[in-house]
């Protein structure tokens, strides 16, 4: 991913051509994640936004497989979630946040979820949108992953995190400096 002159985040134009294709794709397979909602006025919301895109990339990119899931009828912007089946690959063995890195003696994990989707320009899943998210379909049957947590849950040294098993949607806690292989976390974006 390049940086314009002006420190901007864009997409070279292939490759812009190449994530709206995969992005088109995955939306008409996908149809009962976005009822009424037509492609043509998403790609030109997408094309009005570089940045935005570049952020898409970056979900892509880590195997987020992003999606529409839905219009945000008071702003006018279409919401995209990870919808990959399982927590993204490319963004798994993180802690939760940069306190919780810095607090490891020893072992620690290459970056933090908080970090990380600043970094990416989205936002972590609240436990609201992860249950919006658990309705369009089966997702993180064998992972989990983290969820944006409630600063008093983080003020005592927690963190939250969600998965499906046995059919039913979990929302469960550990340390906020742990991590796991099979825990990554779902971003948010607004375009």
């Amino acid at each position: 991913m390049s940086k314009s002159a002006n420190n901007k985040k864009e997409l070279p134009p292939k490759q812009r051509e190449e994530l709206l294709a995969v992005l088109k794709t995955r939306f008409e397979k996908n149809l009962s994640r976005h009822k009424g909602l037509e492609w043509a006025k998403v790609q030109a919301k997408l094309e009005a936004n570089a940045e935005k895109l570049w952020s898409l990339a970056e979900m892509e990119r880590t195997g987020g497989e992003p999606d529409v899931v839905g219009l945000d009828k008071k702003t006018g912007e279409y919401i995209f979630f990870d919808c990959s089946a399982q927590s993204p690959k490319g963004r798994v063995s993180f802690c939760y946040d940069r306190e919780a890195l810095d607090s490891r003696k020893e072992h620690k994990p290459k970056n933090s979820v908080v970090d990380l989707t600043a970094e990416m320009g989205v936002e972590i899943l609240t436990e609201e949108e992860y249950f919006m998210l658990q309705k369009l379909g089966e997702f993180d049957t064998k992972s989990s992953s983290w969820l944006k947590t409630p600063a008093e849950i983080r003020e005592l040294g927690g963190a939250i995190y969600g998965d499906r098993r046995y059919n039913r949607v979990f929302i469960g806690h550990n340390g906020a400096e742990s991590y796991y292989s099979g825990r990554g976390f779902r971003g948010s974006l607004k375009v």
